[in-house]
């Protein structure tokens, strides 16, 4: 019934783009903010308490509320629903780099992310169905060997297709996962939840707000499914903001509090994992974890897509389609994330540089300073209240960047980190 209803707002959606209902563009943006990033909220509600958790998920979905209103603002004032060309329109080409580069690392991450997925659960899939013994030699439950064969055989395939809309049924079924923003959030969230194990309580609240901001990207679709509203203006497109992130933060809490209720102090990184504890062969978490895999499996030529297209156009901008550079870029991205996945001795580290750095400027960066450079100064002087409150934004994302990257930085140094295992 899940996938019929997903069908149906598929082709419902094709056949009315740009004439996309106010309920149809909720559904799209709260589905570009959730990614499965939310499995790992329960694990963040079991470091900061309930309290501090609702108090800094509430704070976070405000101030993602007023980030989307600067984008809005700006693209309002020049007309344009791209975030890379906002960037364009800001700042020129150093600005459309800057702006395609961080949404391009971020899709890397994310497929990264993904394939890492793969190699970790498809064995405990494989060891269910064949009731084979844990920590056993054998080569088909090894993930690195599992994880080239689906990137060879399904991934591949899918990713050397000239156009999305080749997917046919695959496209129907996954074609809401295309939001590449929302990918990145479920390595985020592990990655600098296990960093909080080796960090004191004041650590613990400054890894938490970065964290809880990564779970609401959402930041570059917002555009798009702006110029797909219908009738559209910036008063309903905030409106349609509102709503989804309440939709989302209410739906993060609640799986929070209930997958930290159920487990309190033993609840793993991964949701998941703490309920295999129980029963690595249950019913239900098999058919969860089957479902997961195929997700994310298909999921992964749908965001090399974007990816793709974006390195053509920094790098070739002027150059028409050619089969050989849509081989040969996919190719390279699959072998350099295989590659990724399989031999770094620490994922979770490289995954939190990219978050670190990516996100906070999607989120919070660039929004605050392409608005301070588009909105005219004869209509918002530089003293003017909200040209300070967005520069204080600017500011605020920059903390946490650096705060991001140097608590990786000390963990690393430390060596206390690196022990900790991928999920």
């Amino acid at each position: 019934m899940y996938t019929l209803f997903f069908i149906y707002l598929f082709i419902l959606h094709s056949q009315f783009e740009g004439k996309t209902s106010f309920g149809m563009s909720v559904f799209n943006l709260g589905n570009a903010i959730m990614g499965s990033g939310i499995l790992g909220l329960a694990y963040a509600m079991a470091n900061t308490g309930i309290l501090l958790f609702w108090f800094l998920l509430t704070a976070v979905a405000a101030l993602s509320s007023y980030s989307i209103h600067l984008l809005l603002k700006s693209s309002g004032i020049v007309g344009i629903r791209a975030y890379e060309q906002l960037g364009y329109r800001a700042f020129g080409n150093l600005g459309k780099i800057a702006a395609g580069t961080a949404i391009t690392l971020q899709n890397i991450g994310a497929m990264s992310s993904y394939l890492y997925i793969v190699k970790s659960e498809l064995p405990l899939v494989i060891q269910a169905f064949l009731k084979a013994e844990p920590n056993s030699d054998l080569w088909y439950l090894n993930g690195n060997y599992l994880v080239i064969m689906v990137s060879a055989s399904i991934i591949l395939p899918l990713a050397l297709m000239k156009q999305l809309g080749e997917y046919n049924v695959v496209g129907l079924l996954f074609s809401t996962s295309k939001k590449a923003v929302n990918l990145l959030e479920h390595v985020i969230i592990i990655t600098f939840y296990r960093y909080l194990k080796t960090a004191t309580n004041c650590f613990t609240t400054a890894y938490t707000i970065p964290i809880l901001a990564f779970a609401f990207v959402c930041h570059p679709e917002v555009l798009p499914i702006y110029t797909e509203l219908r009738n559209p203006s910036k008063k309903k497109m905030q409106k349609v903001s509102n709503i989804s992130i309440l939709i989302m933060y209410t739906m993060y809490f609640l799986a929070a509090l209930f997958g930290y209720l159920t487990f309190y102090g033993n609840v793993e990184a991964e949701l998941l994992h703490t309920y295999s504890r129980i029963d690595p062969y249950d019913t239900l978490i098999l058919c969860v974890r089957v479902a997961v895999l195929t997700a994310v499996t298909l999921t992964v030529p749908i965001v090399l897509f974007p990816v793709r297209r974006a390195i053509q156009q920094m790098i070739f901008p002027t150059k028409s389609f050619s089969w050989l550079r849509h081989i040969a870029i996919a190719l390279i991205l699959l072998t350099f994330i295989n590659i990724l996945v399989i031999f770094a001795p620490n994922i979770l580290g490289i995954f939190g540089i990219i978050g670190a750095t990516s996100a906070p400027c999607l989120i919070f960066i660039f929004p605050a300073v392409f608005y301070i450079r588009i909105v005219p100064k004869e209509d918002e002087p530089m003293n003017s209240l909200p040209k300070i409150m967005a520069a204080c934004f600017a500011a605020l994302g920059f903390s946490f960047m650096v705060m991001s990257l140097s608590f990786i930085i000390i963990d690393w140094t430390t060596g206390e980190g690196l022990a900790v295992g991928g999920h």
